[in-house]
């Protein structure tokens, strides 16, 4: 690709300036920002990198900035979120990169020119493909990937547009780049594992094909930004597919059965993979401490969750009393975040899983914590719960029959029959739901009512 730069903190400094007033406004109406409620104070930058030379009709410029925030009330100060950014910028924008528009810069290194997010762009998308294919070293960026895997050029473009935490590409019907919005330093899941599971010979798990870092100084400052991996074409979406047969009418459980094996089985390459650890009393305390705090936290947050933190509280009352008994758990690498969203079905009906991530409101050393398999297949459960209350009239039925079928896939191919863990079960569904009720009740609050149906379920005494 052509030579591009890292330019001087002079140049970063008044490009931010100029594009600040303009990322305040539109930062916090995308979906991936995480910072929502609260209000976005300044923005400092991180990296800014030139990818198209500077007497280019179209700019292209990466950026990584820092939001400041005032830290939610009791919680220590926080030095901000560090976000990914791909700024175009044209003289004029045409009509169909409207949806992209960021706005039109008065000042400024830029001054006179639009800018928009490049992701909408096909030319900026080809850009990063050909990065990657020529595996360059651009300014702090570094396009990397297995060697033994080749990538076409002249690949066709296509920005994924539904509801999404990050941002994806689509190349032809070949490769899927996921770009991580929100970044951190450290080694993401998110790579570690599907590698980890491909060298495995799990084939559950799409293989990173490339990827792409920032290295601002040695490992502790180095950030993943994304991961391009073959695309699975023809593929159904596991949420959209159940809402489909919900609709319908029609029988999930075979699906949510063959869905249970494939967990299984990823989970088994994980556990060979990568090393597993014993959690007795003295892992489980700080486990169920935070599930305590997320409770009592989520009950200030939202006051419809406070009549039921009492019954909630209890789930994890039991875990603690079971630890305190003497039982052990065997805790390992997992996804960290599984739900039908995360999973697809090819046409000839194979399930994979997609998005190891982990839950990115979560710290990442705790994302890349072991833990027990329970928490996927909890998050799993509380998807088939989901799924049924998201229709009207809800199907609870439908739900229980999923989860079941579920849980015997999982039992099948070899792993523990989740069931035969109730107590642990249930502090796992608990945890999940609350998190469901603060997201949605920041998100999305026309869904409240679905979270806080499991909720009702979970806290009652009588739940197994």
């Amino acid at each position: 690709m052509s030579e591009a730069v890292t330019h001087p903190a002079k140049f970063r400094t008044g490009l931010l300036a100029s594009l600040e007033p303009l990322l305040r406004e539109w930062l916090p109406r995308q979906r991936w920002f995480a910072g929502k409620g609260r209000p976005l104070t300044g923005l400092t930058p991180v990296a800014v990198t030139e990818l198209l030379p500077p007497d280019a009709r179209l700019g292209l410029y990466h950026l990584l900035v820092r939001a400041h925030q005032p830290s939610a009330l009791g919680a220590p100060p926080h030095p901000g979120d560090c976000y990914q950014l791909l700024i175009g910028a044209r003289e004029a924008l045409p009509p169909r990169l409207a949806p992209a528009l960021i706005g039109h810069l008065q000042d400024g290194p830029l001054a006179g020119r639009t800018v928009y997010d490049a992701l909408y762009d096909p030319r900026p998308a080809d850009v990063l493909l050909e990065a990657l294919r020529s595996r360059a070293r651009v300014g702090v960026l570094r396009f990397e990937g297995e060697p033994d895997r080749e990538i076409r050029s002249g690949l066709v473009p296509r920005l994924v547009t539904s509801e999404q935490s990050n941002s994806s590409v689509v190349y032809g019907d070949t490769f899927i780049l996921k770009l991580l919005r929100r970044v951190v330093p450290g080694v993401n899941p998110d790579l570690e594992l599907p590698l980890a599971l491909a060298r495995e010979g799990c084939a559950r798990v799409p293989e990173p094909t490339a990827w792409i870092r920032a290295d601002l100084g040695g490992a502790a400052e180095s950030y993943v930004l994304g991961v391009l991996q073959p695309f699975v074409q023809g593929a159904a979406d596991g949420w959209e597919l159940a809402l489909s047969e919900l609709a319908k009418g029609e029988d999930f459980t075979a699906e949510a059965r063959a869905l249970g094996r494939a967990t299984a089985e990823v989970h088994m390459a994980l556990a060979a993979a990568l090393p597993t650890v014993t959690l007795g009393h003295a892992q489980l305390e700080p486990l169920v401490g935070g599930m305590r705090e997320r409770l009592e936290a989520a009950a200030q947050a939202v006051p419809a969750l406070r009549p039921y933190a009492p019954g909630l509280r209890s789930a994890y009352d039991a875990l603690a009393a079971l630890a305190a008994e003497g039982h052990t758990w065997t805790a390992q690498r997992v996804h960290g975040d599984l739900h039908l969203g995360q999973c697809l079905r090819s046409p000839d009906g194979r399930w994979s899983l997609i998005d190891f991530e982990g839950e990115p409101a979560r710290p990442l050393a705790e994302r890349r914590m072991p833990q027990p398999t329970l928490r996927d297949v909890a998050g799993m459960l509380r998807s088939f719960d989901y799924a049924a209350h998201s229709v009207g009239p809800p199907a609870p039925g439908w739900a229980r029959d999923c989860r079941n079928a579920y849980c015997s896939g999982y039992a099948e191919a070899g792993g523990t029959d989740p069931r035969t863990e109730p107590v642990f079960l249930r502090a796992y569904e608990t945890d999940k739901a609350v998190y469901e009720v603060v997201y949605e009740a920041r998100h999305r609050p026309d869904w409240l009512p679905v979270p806080l149906s499991a909720v009702r379920r979970l806290a009652s005494p009588d739940t197994p």
